[in-house]
């Protein structure tokens, strides 16, 4: 709003003022005052609100004809409902008497020129812009929340650049729908304008973080100016005899972070350069500011109950072989699951096979738009270029963060970090779920993931992130011992566990029915059999599982509390591990790293004790997980995945489908 100001009034000449729509303009009615004079009475021409503002504790309103008096503590206060036609078209007339009713003592004119200045976004968030008659400055989150959303222009339109849209000043018709609309009204007369000046302005510690660009004259993108930005933190509004609106789009720059909380605004000025009814040259004088505040989109995961667009694996041949075999595997699953398949070659693999831990896919949302971001991992090996060359796109974003010179640890990948589906614990609602990170905790020292990954995914609010502990194992990976399924009941999802408890109890119950000469790894060429008896014999091996379901039991422990499961939401998959330098590994092909299709689940083959021509392992999965209404199919990643310490969800990646709740209905 405007600086509070008030008119001076004069029995010996007009005031001359400039009212803002809308906004109430102060009169000092006791400014110059007749001798003698003890009361007044106001009148205004059609157009003209007035009231006086008072305590009515302590002041009587006068009745009928009766006169306010002067030395009574009550404030005159003016106001026009529309923009003038011309200049000091709107009157206003005090009148001061005496003792005498009826007989004026003098008079003084406040002559005024109305402007209706307005700046304008989406603040109730219906994808257009609509005249706010408040609440535009502060953002507000809820289903009753207001506010307006930036998009950060992260993807790449221009087809004449190799980088993000953001990072250079082109614009392409698409360019514009990333943007954010913004309405500056500006009716009045003509002749006001060449007295008064509209200023756009933004904070200094915005200008990194939005650009404006004022729509001008004409459709060619040639008329689109920036005016705003990096460097440039005011504007003064070009406006054109007759123009009563004027177009801007704003761009965002940059997402939530550690140093920044997501809030942006913009104002714009009516500036009094002192020459309209002033013979001599004065100060320039602000008379109304109108600020609107914006909230910058967050990035946003989605989790395997979403359902999938793409599935994306690595071609790779090198000295462990080609994985020829396991993407027809993958073909045969995306057929099933209706899901598009995306190959990347071994000329943009560079034989790096693991895709999950290279990037996550997300999507940002504002309510004129939406398009899927793709969050490209530190790790920098083989697929380092992949999400910024062939991801990155038209109405496909990316965002990174830099690890300083330390550089990245496994647990910097981003099988590392995963999401849960919309959970509520307690009276707290989480309709996006909860981001999902592995760390060190509770054991002291060890591995992270890098603070700037962890800060990046913490500020955007909106899927407030777990830690859990996944420093016990090797590779140290979130995906290495839990992944969501979908479910068509009213929990809609299941908590997979890998379980070496339940797989212990499972070898023993076959034993005691008579198969413990059934051996593990039956039907691996290259692989040594153990039969069900030596693996329940061997000490050290009982050993190591303990100690896995331990780590596990604490991350079980930490999932239930911060996402509000029950025992009933969570299965155990039959798993074993062996300690290696004291980390744990997957003694055989890790079932719960497995890439989930809507219904259809790719799990590792297991390789377990055959038992009536069946593996028992895939038997007892089976008898899980297909009650639930899923389809278990098990694909062979023994020699391209498991030997390398990896399994099907380490060298897999899937785009899914938005949320269709809309983000900023939530209360974070």
């Amino acid at each position: 709003m405007a600086p509070k100001r008030t008119a001076q009034l004069s029995l010996k000449m007009p005031t001359h003022a400039v009212c803002v729509v809308g906004v109430a303009a102060h009169v000092d009615v006791r400014s110059d005052v007749p001798k003698g004079a003890n009361s007044f009475r106001v009148s205004g021409s059609s157009g003209v609100e007035i009231f006086m503002v008072y305590n009515r504790t302590h002041v009587t309103k006068p009745i009928g004809k009766a006169r306010w008096p002067l030395d009574t503590d009550a404030d005159m206060v003016v106001s026009v409902g529309t923009a003038s036609k011309e200049l000091r078209d709107f009157k206003v007339r005090v009148s001061y008497y005496g003792e005498q009713e009826d007989q004026a003592l003098g008079h003084s004119m406040l002559y005024l020129t109305g402007v209706d200045i307005s700046l304008e976004v989406d603040t109730g968030r219906t994808g257009k812009v609509k005249r706010s008659q408040g609440y535009k400055k502060t953002w507000r989150w809820g289903p009753e929340g207001y506010g307006a959303i930036l998009l950060v222009n992260c993807d790449r339109d221009n087809h004449r650049s190799t980088e993000p849209d953001l990072t250079h000043s082109w614009l392409s018709r698409a360019d514009l729908q990333d943007m954010s609309p913004m309405v500056l009204s500006c009716n009045g007369p003509d002749e006001l304008f060449d007295s008064h000046k509209l200023v756009l302005n933004m904070p200094v510690s915005d200008s990194k973080r939005m650009r404006v660009f004022c729509a001008r004259g004409g459709n060619s993108l040639s008329d689109y100016k920036q005016v705003l930005g990096p460097q440039r933190l005011s504007y003064e509004v070009e406006r054109q005899s007759g123009e009563q609106e004027i177009r801007f789009y704003v761009e965002g720059l940059t997402f939530p972070d550690a140093d920044f909380l997501g809030l942006v605004s913009l104002s714009v000025s009516l500036v009094d350069t002192g020459s309209l009814f002033s013979p001599q040259t004065l100060p320039e004088v602000t008379l109304f500011t109108d600020t609107v505040g914006f909230r910058m989109a967050p990035w946003i995961m989605t989790p395997n109950t979403q359902p999938p667009e793409e599935l994306y694996v690595c071609s790779v041949t090198d000295t462990h072989g080609s994985n020829e075999k396991f993407l027809e595997d993958m073909s045969y699953l995306t057929l099933k699951a209706n899901c598009k398949l995306i190959i990347c070659p071994r000329v943009e693999n560079r034989n790096d096979r693991w895709i999950q831990d290279e990037m996550e896919f997300g999507y940002i949302e504002a309510p004129h738009k939406s398009f899927p971001v793709v969050f490209d991992s530190p790790r920098n090996r083989g697929l380092k270029d992949f999400p910024y060359k062939r991801i990155l796109g038209p109405d496909f974003g990316y965002v990174t963060r830099e690890i300083p010179l330390s550089g990245p640890s496994s647990l910097d990948s981003f099988g590392n970090l995963d999401v849960s589906p919309p959970v509520t614990v307690g009276s707290m609602e989480y309709p996006l779920g909860r981001i999902l990170i592995g760390s060190s905790f509770p054991k002291s020292g060890g591995r992270q993931m890098a603070r700037v990954v962890r800060n990046f995914l913490k500020a955007q609010q909106v899927q407030a992130p777990v830690e859990l502990y996944s420093d016990w194992l090797s590779v140290g990976h979130v995906d290495e011992f839990l992944t969501f399924v979908p479910t068509s009941d009213q929990k809609g999802f299941r908590l997979l566990l890998a379980s070496p408890s339940a797989c212990l109890k499972l070898f023993q119950e076959k034993k005691e029915e008579g198969y413990g000469e059934a051996a593990q790894f039956d039907g691996l060429k290259h692989q040594a059999k153990i039969s069900i008896n030596e693996m329940l014999a061997d000490r050290q091996l009982q050993r190591d599982n303990l100690h896995a379901q331990k780590c596990i039991d604490w991350n079980r422990n930490v999932l239930k509390r911060e996402l509000g499961l029950a025992e009933s939401d969570i299965v155990d998959i039959p798993q074993l591990f062996f300690l290696k330098n004291f980390y744990a590994e997957a003694f055989f092909p890790d079932m719960v790293n497995m890439v989930v299709l809507d219904k259809y689940l790719g799990i590792p083959k297991p390789y377990g004790p055959i038992i009536n021509g069946r593996c028992c392992l895939e038997e007892k999965v089976q008898s899980l997980l297909e009650p639930l209404g899923l389809h278990c199919i098990f694909i062979d990643d023994y020699l391209s995945y498991h030997e390398l310490q990896g399994e099907i969800h380490c060298g897999t990646n899937v785009r899914r489908k938005p949320f269709p709740f809309k983000w900023w209905n939530m209360v974070p």
